[in-house]
Formats: C-alpha cells, structure tokens, sequence
C-alpha cells in the first residue's frame, strides 16, 4: 500500500511539472508504469495574487488551507505545495491543516547537504527571495545563503510572472538568469544555486546553469514519492 499524494497547486506550470514527475518516476520505485495516487486541486492563481499583491500571507494562508480540507476529504494522506513562494504562508495555517506537508525548502536543504553544497544562490520571486522561506531552512542546516541584487530579482520576478507562468519560454530568459547566476558564482562564490520557483525548472538545468543547480520541483515530487512508498 501507498500513501495518496496530495497536491495543493498555484501556478499552473509548476504544478504540472510536480505531478508528471511523481507519475513518471514512481515507476522507479514502483514498478513499469505505477505511482502512487495523486490529487491535485488548484484554484485561480488570480486568488492567491489579490492576497499577495497585498502582501495579505494570511490570506494566502486561508486558500491553501480550502485546497487542503478539499484533498483531505478526498483521501489524501500529505500535502505538498509545488509552489515557493506561497510557502511563507504555511507557519499560518499549518497546525489547523488536516493534513502533514511536506516543506520545499527542507527537501532542497536536504540536498544541498547531502551533495556537499555549502553556499546557495536563491532564485525565485521577489516575494520568495525576499522572504525568510529558503534563510530559516538553510540556516537550521548550516548552509549559507546569497539573495539577488534588487535589480536581479525585479528582472527575475518579471520573467517569471511575465513569461514562465503563462507558458512562455524564451533565449533571452535564460541568459537572463545565466547572467544572474554567473554574477552570483563570481562574486559572491556560490557553489550551487536554488531554483526557487517550481517554473525555472523549465528552462534552467546543471546543462546551461554556471552553477549546479537544485530543483525544487522535482526534490519535492521526489520527496513526496519516497514518503508515499515509505
């Protein structure tokens, strides 16, 4: 038996990416064709924005807190969130959830310690990267961690919200944040960078980074799988 995977979703792109890598690797661990059960529940990505341009995390809070009583009542047995930036809302709602969650950043921690990284550029929002989500992580596992330049992340936070979470995929957006990153590598001397929006994943790789990189997407569908099958 397999625990039932539930997926509270926001952006579109993201949540995506998470469910089809629990589907298609699950095999590996399961068996040709198998994973573990999964539902997923997103409501309008334009709920969570009204609360987030406000700055209003304990709204966000209450939207992810509806997806969890909606996956609960439908047989979940965790929750995880493919979305970082909505993560500074969890300490919120967290011990009235129905449900456990799995924590983005303490999967992508996990790896940096396990992969021997001791320095990590942030990438994401700027609402993530200026947020304590990936500091609180990182620092409770001895890792150091660097933010963007404010010109950085607005660039940044433009591509994403422009381009990546509508599905739009560019050149001159990867050598945008290969220019960040290598900036990142140079002068501050990361030794790895965080892929902390669930859509960098999708045009950025350990092919094109400067610096290896860390998926939080997929450490977090991986982290989901092993717990299922646990």
């Amino acid at each position: 038996m397999t625990q039932h995977i539930g997926i509270v979703g926001c952006s579109a792109e993201g949540a995506a990416l998470c469910y089809q890598t629990i589907c298609v690797e699950g095999a590996e661990l399961l068996g040709p064709h198998a994973h573990p059960e999964v539902a997923m529940h997103t409501p309008s990505l334009a709920d969570y924005m009204a609360h987030i341009y406000r700055n209003d995390w304990h709204g966000v809070g209450e939207v992810m807190l509806a997806s969890a009583s909606k996956l609960a009542k439908i047989g979940a047995d965790f929750l995880v969130c493919p979305d970082n930036t909505i993560h500074q809302a969890l300490p919120f709602i967290e011990a009235r959830s129905p449900l456990p969650w799995l924590h983005i950043a303490e999967c992508v921690a996990d790896e940096a310690v396990q992969r021997g990284f001791r320095r990590l550029a942030i990438t994401g929002t700027r609402w993530l990267v200026d947020s304590e989500v990936y500091p609180e992580k990182l620092s409770a596992r001895g890792l150091e961690y660097v933010r963007p330049t404010p010109g950085e992340r607005e660039e940044i936070n433009r591509i994403i919200m422009d381009e990546l979470v509508r599905g739009v995929f560019t050149p001159d957006a990867v050598l945008a944040f290969r220019r960040v990153i290598q900036r990142m590598k140079d002068d501050e001397g990361c030794d790895a960078v965080v892929l902390g929006c669930t859509e960098i994943p999708l045009i950025m790789n350990d092919v094109n980074s400067p610096l290896p990189t860390l998926d939080s997407t997929r450490l977090l569908a991986r982290a989901a799988l092993r717990r299922a099958v646990a």
